[in-house]
């Protein structure tokens, strides 16, 4: 729990519960939102693509994303055309 505060899942039957053997909690991905994390682990690296997208809002506090499989790699989020322009007036990043 030091390392990693807690995980997200959409699953409601998982939400509320601890991950097996490690105590880490499990919450809705609205926790992403409300604590700002600088960086996001994605654990389903096959699927990284999909789940950046679905989490592209945290470019607006400068979050990243990082997978560990195959290899330890950190990627920035790709902005929507609306939150461009927004960067580009000095808000964001």
């Amino acid at each position: 729990p030091e390392l990693l505060a807690y995980t997200v899942g959409l699953s409601p039957h998982k939400q509320g519960r601890f991950l097996p053997g490690s105590h880490i909690p499990v919450y809705s991905p609205d926790k992403i939102k409300e604590t700002e994390p600088d960086y996001i682990l994605i654990l389903p690296w096959n699927i990284k693509g999909e789940i950046m997208k679905q989490l592209s809002y945290v470019a607006d506090w400068g979050g990243s994303f990082v997978t560990a499989v195959p290899e330890l790699k950190v990627f920035m989020p790709e902005r929507p055309a609306s939150h461009n322009a927004l960067a580009a007036a000095g808000a964001g990043i």
